[in-house]
């Protein structure tokens, strides 16, 4: 028995659960590291062996719940940014981009967003998106759930790729 407390209430059985239950802890944080988001965290789990319904849960989850902080500190942080000496201009040329592409959107905003979040592409995740929506001025509840149903397909796409890929490349095992 192996009676270690990973987590407050929870006692793996065997080393084995304990293993990897700390990975699916380090996929869950992964999930939220921008860039990496669950782009990477479900390949990944997937090469791990973790099930993959369990790799994609824990993986959108992650990626998903930073995104109402983001919407909400992002425009102070980004204000704040540009009121630095050398380096604030730099972040007042990205509020003025911003403030010239809300009036292009229009009402295509929120479809713009969550196709922009769902394309699991560098640099296109949630992290992204949030601050797209904040220089769109968006509102949380319309940012949110463009985000998030984006990188829930965005989750799928990586899925059904990483599958695919994996597959593929035990066809040579």
């Amino acid at each position: 028995v192996c009676g270690r407390s990973v987590l407050p209430g929870i006692y793996p059985e065997t080393e084995a659960q304990l293993f990897m239950l700390k990975q699916k802890l380090f996929l869950f944080f992964l999930s939220m590291v921008p860039i990496i988001e669950l782009r990477g965290a479900i390949p990944l789990g997937m090469a791990w062996g973790i099930p993959m319904w369990q790799t994609y849960l824990i993986s959108v989850i992650g990626n998903i719940l930073p995104v109402p902080i983001l919407v909400v500190f992002a425009r102070r942080v980004l204000f704040w940014c540009a009121t630095w000496p050398k380096v604030g201009h730099f972040f007042q040329k990205i509020i003025d981009i911003g403030n010239r592409k809300i009036g292009r959107m229009g009402n295509y905003e929120m479809l713009g967003l969550f196709l922009f979040v769902a394309v699991p592409l560098p640099g296109t995740g949630a992290w992204t998106g949030c601050l797209i929506a904040t220089l769109l001025q968006m509102k949380l509840r319309p940012a949110f759930c463009a985000i998030s149903l984006g990188v829930v397909t965005s989750g799928i796409i990586m899925w059904l790729a990483s599958s695919g890929v994996f597959g593929f490349l035990s066809l040579f095992a």
